[in-house]
């Protein structure tokens, strides 16, 4: 009953909550005391408190693989299924950390790929230090903005299988997100202001130079209608090279294209040609072994006959064998010729 889900959670990407951690890591969880102890009878008001005594995340670690708290509350949370708005809390918190974590890590197994990228991406701008447990039961110093990394582009994160994601320019494409804009992205506009201030300024003091001297400014307005000149024969060169160039390469991909289509028409003639030697193999391999079928029959005919032939031949000498007619004796051979003239039986000897 403890190990339940909550029969009014709702079925997440068509299963029950729980099965997004695999089969033998929840087995894991479900042994472990930190479980049976104080994750029993826990709450969406509750679980707040547990979350706020964590000191380091990670997945399983050891020989035999015992789960960490961190992953105990997750599957906690799959159990309960707490509220949208309880989980945006967790992630808006910045107090503590872990609670920020945890938020976000059930966000990534349970939220929408818009939701994703909504809550998370904001966490990139968290730099705090966070421990992590490492499989063989070691810590090592990571980072909240790394850790949402892991999330986003990884397919493993504390030994659960991360859902698949789309990509960001997908959503952007569909009109679902808008582009991300970067927390630096405000200080590059001001730099980028005050370079185009400066180069107006500039610009605005060479002006007055220029009007000043009035030979200098007729011989730049010289150069630049030449550099006009010159920048207008250069485009319609370039324009005619890039004509020829797509022109020939229009003709070539026809040449790539008719060398293909003859290729595979060479190849089905070859397949046709390879079909038509096996039918033909298959045709004299069937004739031949009805020609020896009927050989065999007409030989045993043949044999029967020569049998029924040769059996008369052999009643009648043995017949004559039994009468005595074939004694050595001459005379006994008379005897026994006369006796069965007669119908007697031969002489015994």
């Amino acid at each position: 009953m403890a190990n339940r889900t909550d029969p009014l959670a709702k079925n997440i990407r068509g299963t029950n909550p729980q099965n997004l951690v695999e089969k033998i890591v929840r087995t894991k969880i479900y042994q472990h005391t930190f479980w049976k102890e104080q994750c029993f009878g826990l709450t969406a008001e509750t679980l707040v408190d547990k979350a706020m005594e964590l000191d380091h995340l990670g997945g399983t670690f050891g020989g035999n693989r015992k789960p960490t708290p961190f992953l105990c509350l997750i599957l906690k949370m799959l159990q309960i299924q707490p509220e949208k708005e309880i989980v945006v809390e967790f992630i808006k918190n910045d107090d503590y950390k872990y609670v920020r974590i945890l938020g976000a890590f059930y966000l990534r197994l349970t939220g929408t790929d818009v939701d994703v990228y909504r809550y998370l991406e904001p966490l990139y701008n968290d730099y705090r230090k966070v421990r992590q447990k490492l499989s063989d039961g070691r810590f090592s110093l990571t980072h909240v903005d790394e850790v949402i990394e892991e999330l986003l582009t990884k397919d493993y994160s504390c030994d659960i299988a991360m859902p698949r994601l789309k990509k960001r320019w997908t959503l952007e494409q569909n009109g679902l997100l808008e582009p991300r804009k970067s927390v630096l992205e405000d200080d590059f506009e001001e730099e980028e202001e005050k370079e185009e201030n400066e180069g107006i300024a500039d610009k605005s003091e060479d002006e007055k130079d220029h009007h000043r001297k009035s030979p200098e400014r007729e011989r730049e307005r010289d150069r630049r209608r030449d550099s006009h000149r010159h920048r207008d024969r250069d485009y319609d060169r370039d324009y005619d090279m890039d004509r020829d160039y797509d022109r020939e390469r229009g003709r070539g991909r026809d040449r790539d294209r008719e060398r293909d289509r003859d290729h595979y028409r060479e190849r089905d003639r070859d397949r046709e040609r390879g079909r038509d030697r096996e039918r033909d193999r298959r045709d004299r391999a069937r004739r031949r072994s009805r020609s020896r079928s009927r050989d065999r029959k007409r030989n045993e005919t043949d044999d029967v006959r020569d049998r029924d032939r040769d059996e008369p031949k052999k009643k009648k000498e043995k017949k004559m064998r039994e009468d005595g007619t074939d004694h050595p004796d001459p005379e006994i051979a008379e005897q026994n010729r006369l006796r069965a003239s007669l119908g007697m039986k031969p002489l015994k000897m």
